[in-house]
């Protein structure tokens, strides 16, 4: 599983037009389901990203947690993030586990940050195209893959 978090003092999801989720402050995750991924890729990359300290302390260090701050989370699934770009000059998505499966873990991890204790949790629509907005806190960007989590 790979997920993409952006620190964010606001974002959205608008699907035809219509604004679907919205969040103030707090984290957009971008989640890569992977063929392969588990129950237990979900947990793991679940727990980091509620725990990890990248929100300002009061001197201005990167020392709170979403958990410690109270933010939210809107959690967007993006298949593309399993892009295999090796050859060619078009990527191939081959890696990206297939709908059912992605949709199910795409839903427990969204259930299993919640569990962390993050109050607020937020998603896109599983499949749609979606038109994503945010305004990144920072800019603070960060990838993480639940493979490298599990070593």
């Amino acid at each position: 599983m790979i997920a993409v978090i952006q620190r964010v003092t606001r974002a959205s999801v608008t699907v035809d037009g219509a604004t679907v989720s919205a969040i103030g402050g707090g984290l957009l995750i971008l989640l890569g389901v992977a063929e392969g991924d588990s129950r237990r890729d979900a947990e793991v990359l679940a727990d980091k990203i509620a725990n990890l300290r990248i929100f300002s302390d009061s001197d201005d260090k990167m020392n709170l947690s979403l958990l410690t701050t109270g933010g939210a989370a809107l959690v967007v699934s993006q298949f593309t993030l399993c892009a295999n770009c090796v050859k060619g000059r078009r990527p191939d998505f081959f890696g990206a586990a297939k709908p059912d499966t992605a949709n199910e873990l795409y839903e427990y991890f969204c259930d299993r940050i919640k569990t962390a204790g993050v109050t607020e949790v937020k998603q896109g629509v599983f499949g749609a195209d979606m038109k994503v907005e945010l305004l990144n806190d920072g800019p603070v960007t960060i990838i993480i893959n639940s493979g490298e989590l599990k070593k």
